[in-house]
């Protein structure tokens, strides 16, 4: 059996695309690979004690250089992806650093200069990509936040901004991204979510298409469906979970009421959060729904972004800001260290799911490149950003090494080098001097 690329398992109200399965091979030979770009943002830095310290194991950055590293206890979660890593150091935005330490969250992906007086930002390199795709997918980017919205100026809530500067909202809702990308839409958000609380649930209404699906395809086809309509229904469980606890208040918490937490469901909530944004992304890609995709774990507006609190739900002492200001009194480096593991964790989550999924020519972090990280170094130091480059070995990127680059190399040479290997030929951007040729073979 030969099925197109394009099949879609059509139920009442909803349509949902399929991974690539074997039996797409003569298809998906004859065009180009899919090719991806995604950049994950956090703010407030990272801790960096001396490595000569009782706290250095809980130095962001690995110890070494070259292929000759390791990693620290904060990005130990990375080691099972070792060889399709690279950790980047001494990258910054030149313009950044004439700026504010809480204003660089917006310039993250477009290397402009915000200030009190001139507030207009300029395009980001994920949106100059989503153009060059947008006749190849359905939805030209994903754009998603913890807080959602596009927030203000230098406390924006997106990293996304289109060809004009004008900030793109992101999306922060779970269902609402699941409703849009792979239900009815959003006209029909409140009769998803009848649907979605029955106990048919999505998959019951495509599941008479998929059964006339599977009785066509081969064994191993049968077996990849199957594990794919079960992710799918395991994601749908999850949005159902974080979206409750989405209308959930935010209380200042007590002591008292953190140890209860732990007892409670909303004690795995920004896990469960997090993870939930990163199989969203996931799925887009790997049913080639979007080929860009953002995601902003807080904004830089202190105490204000829903993520504030997500170190204390998790049973930290202190909010995300305080942790971040903190991280160098007595005990700070280990739980800034601890927090940034953490994270590091959820980002491990979200490449075993992008590495475990097998297209015709690799898996899909193979044909996606994966940026990670801060425009802070230490909490508002504007230099020398703590940057994670995952995936895109199909496309020519070699892992497996710790760079470090003198400050006269642009964070842009990176957006340059990530852009040409995308397939969006580009000779600059903003105050690039070239390309990173040591990041590629």
């Amino acid at each position: 059996m030969n099925l197109d690329r394009r099949t879609f398992l059509l139920g009442t109200g909803v349509s949902l695309g399929l991974p690539w399965l074997e039996c797409m091979g003569d298809d998906t030979k004859q065009a180009d690979p899919a090719r991806r770009l995604c950049a994950i943002y956090f703010g407030f830095g990272v801790g960096l004690p001396s490595e000569d310290s009782d706290e250095g194991k809980w130095h962001w950055f690995p110890r070494g250089e070259g292929k000759d590293f390791q990693f620290t206890e904060v990005l130990n979660p990375l080691e099972a992806h070792r060889d399709n890593v690279t950790v980047l150091g001494g990258l910054s935005h030149p313009n950044g650093r004439r700026m504010g330490g809480h204003d660089t969250a917006d310039t993250f992906l477009t290397a402009s200069y915000l200030n009190n007086r001139f507030l207009r930002n300029t395009v980001s390199v994920d949106q100059i990509a989503a153009r060059a795709f947008e006749d190849k997918t359905r939805f030209t980017s994903l754009v998603l936040s913890t807080d959602g919205g596009v927030g203000e100026p230098t406390r924006s809530s997106t990293l996304s901004y289109d060809d004009q500067g004008r900030p793109i909202p992101a999306l922060h809702q779970p269902q609402q991204i699941f409703d849009r990308f792979f239900g009815a839409g959003d006209a029909d958000l409140v009769a998803s979510h009848r649907r979605l609380k029955s106990t048919s649930g999505m998959l019951d209404r495509v599941l008479e298409d998929s059964r006339s699906l599977r009785g066509r395809l081969g064994s191993q086809d049968r077996d990849k469906l199957d594990e794919y309509l079960e992710s799918v229904r395991q994601i749908e469980e999850r949005v159902q979970r974080s979206q409750r606890w989405l209308d959930i208040p935010r209380p200042e918490l007590s002591d008292e009421d953190r140890a209860m937490l732990k007892l409670d469901a909303d004690d795995e909530a920004p896990k469960d959060f997090i993870r939930t944004m990163y199989d969203l992304m996931y799925l887009a890609f790997r049913t080639d729904s979007t080929r860009v995709a953002t995601y902003q774990i807080t904004n830089m507006a202190d105490c204000s972004s829903k993520a504030a609190k997500f170190p204390q739900l998790e049973g930290f002492k202190k909010s995300l800001h305080s942790l971040a200001h903190d991280w160098n009194k007595p005990g700070g480096a280990e739980e800034l260290g601890r927090w940034d593991q953490f994270m590091a964790q959820q980002l491990a989550y979200f490449l075993d799911r992008l590495s475990g999924a097998q297209e015709s020519n690799g898996s899909v972090l193979d044909n996606t490149i994966v940026l990670y990280g801060s425009s802070n170094s230490n909490t508002h130091d504007n230099t020398n950003y703590p940057l994670v480059l995952a995936g895109g070995r199909a496309l020519g990127f070699q892992h497996g090494r710790f760079l470090k680059f003198k400050e006269d190399v642009p964070l842009s040479n990176l957006f340059v080098t990530m852009l040409n290997r995308v397939g969006v030929e580009t000779a600059a951007f903003v105050d690039s001097t070239g390309e990173i040729s040591e990041l590629t073979l």
